[in-house]
């Protein structure tokens, strides 16, 4: 089975992709930006776009009933790998006991002028 998850409290898809495929048991999502979805616009700051990805993600994982303890591996995407530190603490905050296996590096730009973006690979 392949379902496409679309959730009301995340940010619409800002190309010709979803925001995230639910085959079986597994959840694929795509990037989520820093977007805050009542206005399109991007959070302030690493922390605050951090936050509101990983915000975003919840609000995915919550529409295919699962949660960030589901998460099994994340690939975490950084404008500027100066802000590791700071993104750490924020994605701390969100990951506790078991955490997922995760990637993390810089790119060389992201859409929107985005300084952060996270897509995560669940299992229920």
């Amino acid at each position: 089975m392949n379902k496409t998850i679309a959730a009301q409290n995340a940010p619409a898809a800002v190309g010709p992709y979803c925001q995230a495929k639910q085959c079986g048991n597994t959840l694929y999502t795509s990037g989520q930006l820093g977007l805050i979805p009542a206005t399109g616009k991007l959070a302030e700051g690493i922390e605050g776009q951090a936050k509101q990805s990983l915000e975003n993600l919840g609000a995915i994982l919550k529409e295919a009933g699962m949660d960030y303890s589901d998460v099994v591996k994340t690939t975490c995407l950084l404008a500027d790998i100066k802000d590791f530190a700071a993104f750490n603490a924020v994605y701390a905050s969100y990951f506790k006991g078991e955490v997922p296996a995760r990637s993390c590096f810089q790119v060389g730009a992201l859409p929107m002028g985005g300084l952060v973006e996270i897509e995560v690979i669940a299992v229920k």
